[in-house]
């Protein structure tokens, strides 16, 4: 079997700021923050974009060592561009805007770009979920998909890339793209509903793959230099989910949480937690394939069944 295009070194500099060595006319950096965990790896990477003024890309969460460092970095700062609202990317950016007076630009509010299924599902049932939200979150400035900003030697072009959740961002800086925890460094990414949404995160794929994107800069671990190998194998890891759980409902109707069992026989138990929300959102999206339905009412502990 070939092996995945994972980097899980976990070398990682805390204290200074890394050139990211892509040949080009925009100088590119990255800062490690020391915000390691089973769900991180070795912690959030916040981005450097220029050479002064410098757009900021993912603060990060509220630590005044990060932060500090990132300022003391980054010299002057003129935007400050949010990927997604999660607690280990969105809260630093109100103190970095306090320090600097900055635009925080990113999709929307946390909740923005939810689609109706989800919106729905959030308002009617007992779906769980909003794990590591940041409901707080609020650019000043909302970019829809496609729109443009410039700085004094760079020019960014958003991607609204919803999956993780639902106002993710992407960034792309000529065939530079800024992937945040749609497509990270070390491993797959956690889906989950409502706020997730693995239908919208198979799209996402799509349209980073159509790119033709030199390098990806995650929102964790290290860059990405070869894009479609590891878009390729996200989406056969998906799909490949996707056939296990169907097959496990050939045994007969079952939850998430048993087909999380039956499934992910070979994780970390720590993850285990994370890994039955991505079977929910694996379940939900092959409901609206047609394929499965709820035996009764819909719910994070409903029991499906093949159609």
């Amino acid at each position: 079997m070939q092996a995945d295009p994972f980097n899980r070194d976990p070398t990682a500099l805390y204290d200074r700021a890394e050139e990211v060595g892509i040949p080009g006319p925009v100088r590119l950096r990255r800062l490690t923050c020391p915000n390691a965990s089973p769900m991180t790896f070795t912690g959030t990477q916040s981005y450097l974009i220029g050479s002064g003024p410098v757009a900021v890309v993912d603060p990060g969460p509220l630590r005044e060592d990060h932060l500090a460092r990132l300022l003391t970095e980054a010299g002057e700062i003129s935007h400050i561009l949010v990927t997604h609202s999660h607690v280990d990317h969105s809260p630093g950016a109100r103190w970095l805007q306090e320090r600097t007076g900055a635009e925080i630009i990113g999709y929307g509010p946390h909740g923005a770009g939810m689609t109706d299924l989800m919106r729905d599902l959030a308002e009617t049932s007992e779906i769980g979920g909003g794990e590591g939200g940041d409901p707080a979150f609020a650019p000043d400035r909302s970019l829809a998909d496609g729109d443009r900003i410039a700085g004094a030697d760079w020019e960014i072009k958003a991607l609204h890339t919803p999956g993780h959740l639902s106002n993710h961002l992407s960034f792309q800086l000529g065939d530079v793209v800024f992937t945040g925890d749609t497509v990270m460094g070390w491993a797959t990414t956690l889906v989950s509903p409502p706020e997730g949404d693995m239908r919208a995160f198979m799209t996402s794929l799509d349209r980073l793959q159509a790119l033709d994107a030199r390098i990806f800069l995650p929102g964790h671990g290290h860059p990405i230099p070869d894009p479609a190998r590891m878009i390729a194998h996200q989406r056969q890891h998906r799909q490949a989910r996707a056939a296990q759980v169907l097959a496990a409902l050939e045994d007969g109707p079952a939850d998430p949480a048993t087909l999380t069992r039956r499934i992910y026989t070979d994780v970390d138990p720590a993850l285990l937690p994370a890994a039955q929300r991505n079977v929910l959102s694996t379940l939900i999206w092959q409901m609206e394939e047609g394929r499965i339905g709820p035996e009764e009412a819909f719910g994070a502990q409903a029991r499906f069944r093949l159609l």
